[in-house]
């Protein structure tokens, strides 16, 4: 089992759902976040709005995959979520357990 955790622009995170509709998926999470990258310092223009881009509005969305589906759906919300500008968001892909090994406090 994996765990992938995709930071998307907010106006994408509905395409990207809707992407992964009849995705295989064991669970899935969706929160708006607010974060930076490598525009840190500068002022955009984001979705018709100007930001001060310390912080942008992001959405997280969180899925568990078997391991056998991770490429597939990587591959289905790169293919949704990216414009090809500065700020598109980024993609994790970390082991996950299911609570069983993990000794208690």
């Amino acid at each position: 089992m994996k765990q992938i955790v995709a930071i998307v622009r907010p106006f994408l995170a509905e395409k990207v759902l809707d992407g992964l509709k009849r995705a295989p998926l064991e669970a899935l999470n969706v929160r708006e976040v607010k974060g930076y990258g490598r525009q840190k310092e500068r002022l955009h223009e984001y979705n018709d709005n100007e930001y001060a881009t310390a912080f942008l509005p992001k959405v997280e969305i969180t899925l568990w995959v078997d391991e056998t589906r991770v490429d597939e759906i990587v591959q289905k919300i790169s293919d949704i979520a990216r414009t090809g500008r500065m700020g598109d968001g980024k993609i994790f892909i970390m082991p996950a357990t299911d609570g069983t090994t993990v000794p208690p406090l």
